[in-house]
């Protein structure tokens, strides 16, 4: 691969998280997601029951049901209401077309009373209703990923009740939608992404920084309007059809796992989501622990976030830790059987749990008891008289009844299981608690 193709693979880098995001909003606006029906626009889909394994989505989890609201603010500003969720944990995180994550409403931002806010589109002048706040939104396109918290299935019905009073109405006179810009007619695959680049990045340019970076880039069509790839010129085809290949090769090797960074196999990530340094509103916290501050790694960040979860929360309201090997540093598989003994509990305000993903695709898998995460709030745990907790990880229902109550169902195959920790402490944060390993026990 020539010095061009090496450069354009910088671009893909750069454009896939936007690319990835602008996709999943107009599936899910036009197909839904599992349980999730189809969003539509700027109106919320909620989920109808808690993330199984017919939800194919990258590290859906299993504690929350989602509420999602693809938003086009082109027509102009939309008023939030939310209802008063009485201390239940909930957070709606408003993510953008370039997969910042810009605001939060919720326990943690705002409280879990009822009220209103305002999302205005970028560069709105107008005045909100009196004693309603702004939530900015840095581009046209965005999304409100909600997730409201579910003790079991049985709890369903008090958070049905609540799913109907998060609404979206939009402000008087606002004008006609523009919608997501359609590519070219038909473009072959290893073009098609740097259409989308091109048509999506202009409808929804990011910060000037970026705007500025992606100029670097022109002579292969991605500032232009018109039809660059329509007829495209064979060396410059060529470049791109190879950078388009590597690129994805480059994003996934950026989402690997890195076993330096492993602190006894697992990998958290509470700066994980730091990328966004250009817009920070409501509900974030705008410090520089909480921002990356050189660019070219917070470029790669992003793309390692979009691939191994997309629309996940900043690490000030909710941690993520993964491991994919056990204390011996060999692969989890489920032809084995593993225990992690938790002898202090993570540290959160709201709360944690394991959830359990297929390897390399990140989904949920069928189990015969249908559990897909284990927590502080799954019932029927069985502790030590100390508090302390051993989860027994295995494909098939252990034997000894105390393992089988704390027993976190594997895939066949390698897999990976994810720590949340919602609301988390100062102390899951700072590294001051470590989880343990995870010990085979065959």
């Amino acid at each position: 691969m020539g010095w061009t193709e090496e450069f354009l693979v910088d671009a893909y880098v750069f454009g896939y998280p936007m690319v990835y995001n602008v996709s999943s909003m107009q599936a899910i606006a036009t197909h839904g997601l599992g349980s999730l029906p189809p969003s539509g626009i700027n109106r919320f889909a909620h989920a109808t029951k808690l993330g199984s394994p017919s939800d194919t989505f990258v590290s859906i989890n299993n504690d929350t049901v989602y509420a999602l609201a693809v938003l086009d603010l082109s027509g102009g500003p939309l008023l939030l209401h939310v209802p008063d969720t009485d201390g239940r944990y909930y957070v709606l995180q408003f993510v953008d077309a370039w997969t910042n994550n810009f605001a939060y409403v919720g326990r943690r931002a705002t409280g879990t009373a009822e009220g209103t806010s305002l999302i205005a589109p970028p560069g709105w002048s107008g005045e909100a209703p009196d004693g309603v706040p702004v939530i900015p939104s840095p581009t046209d396109l965005a999304a409100i990923v909600g997730r409201i918290a579910v003790d079991g299935p049985e709890d369903m019905p008090a958070v049905a009740a609540l799913q109907p009073q998060f609404t979206l109405s939009p402000l008087e006179g606002n004008g006609p939608l523009r919608g997501i810009p359609q590519p070219h007619g038909e473009i072959p695959e290893h073009l098609r992404f740097w259409e989308l680049l091109r048509a999506w990045s202009l409808a929804f340019p990011p910060a000037k920084p970026d705007v500025d970076y992606l100029h670097r880039f022109a002579d292969y069509g991605v500032t232009t309007r018109g039809n660059p790839y329509g007829v495209v010129a064979r060396d410059q085809e060529e470049h791109l059809a190879n950078a388009f290949v590597e690129g994805r090769n480059r994003v996934e090797d950026l989402s690997k796992p890195d076993p330096a960074a492993a602190v006894n196999g697992w990998q958290a990530w509470p700066h994980g989501f730091d990328y966004n340094v250009d817009f920070l509103g409501p509900g974030t916290v705008d410090a520089p622990e909480w921002r990356i501050a050189d660019r070219a790694t917070s470029y790669a960040t992003r793309a390692r976030a979009a691939r191994n979860g997309l629309w996940g929360n900043h690490g000030y309201e909710a941690v993520y830790a993964e491991v994919f090997v056990d204390s011996e540093g060999r692969r989890l598989d489920g032809s084995h059987a593993y225990e992690l003994h938790l002898t202090e509990l993570p540290p959160a305000d709201a709360f944690w749990s394991i959830t359990m993903y297929s390897v390399p695709d990140f989904y949920l898998v069928d189990n015969p008891i249908d559990r897909y995460s284990i927590g502080d709030r799954t019932p029927g745990l069985v502790t030590g008289e100390d508090g302390s907790l051993v989860i027994r990880m295995q494909r098939e229902r252990p034997d000894d009844e105390t393992a089988a109550a704390n027993w976190l169902p594997t895939p066949e195959g390698r897999f990976r299981p994810m720590l949340r920790v919602y609301q988390p402490r100062a102390e899951m944060i700072d590294g001051t608690f470590t989880m343990p390993p995870i010990t085979r026990l065959d």
